[in-house]
């Protein structure tokens, strides 16, 4: 007869806390309930919420085959995907983490280009309440701010200064 192999926990989503204090099964599993990727079309100056981005599935990347050379999609449309984590205060929510990845895709020819670590990198870095703007345009950068600031002003004012300066230049 043979053996099944034992099933091996590798990565959890989990919702809430269900470890409820005790130290058991389940104990240091991540929590992306905070979590939200926003993507930036950078050309059209828009931006929106792709909840299938998280498991690169967003209306943008289905059905594009990622490769981890810029120079092999020439033709590629610029986008940003940029964590965003919510934490909450006594005072209200704010923008905690909020760290941005390139991404190009060529519709027409099928291909994309990312570099998956620094996706998986940014959202862990989003998780530990990381500002990672600096690299973005500024177009992009305005856009971003603009949507942020639409979504609730007053998570905008809660926010770090380390955010503002880096989406608005110094304030």
């Amino acid at each position: 007869m043979e053996q099944k192999k034992k099933k091996t926990i590798g990565f959890n989503i989990i919702k809430d806390d269900p470890t409820d204090g005790h130290r058991g099964f389940g104990a240091g599993a991540l929590s992306l309930e905070n979590v939200s990727p926003v993507i930036i079309d950078v050309e059209a100056g828009e931006a929106f919420v792709d909840m299938g981005a998280m498991h690169a599935r967003s209306a943008v990347e289905r059905g594009i085959k990622f490769l981890p050379d810029r120079s092999a999609v020439p033709n590629g449309k610029p986008y940003w995907i940029v964590w965003v984590t919510i934490e909450r205060r006594e005072d209200g929510p704010y923008y905690a983490g909020v760290t941005a990845c390139e991404m190009t895709v060529d519709r027409e020819a099928r291909r994309g280009y990312k570099l998956l670590p620094e996706h998986v990198n940014r959202l862990d870095k989003s998780l530990k309440r990381h500002i990672i703007v600096d690299h973005m345009d500024a177009k992009s950068k305005r856009v971003l701010a603009d949507f942020l600031k639409g979504h609730d002003i007053d998570m905008w004012n809660r926010s770090s200064d380390e955010l503002k300066k880096g989406l608005e230049g110094e304030l």
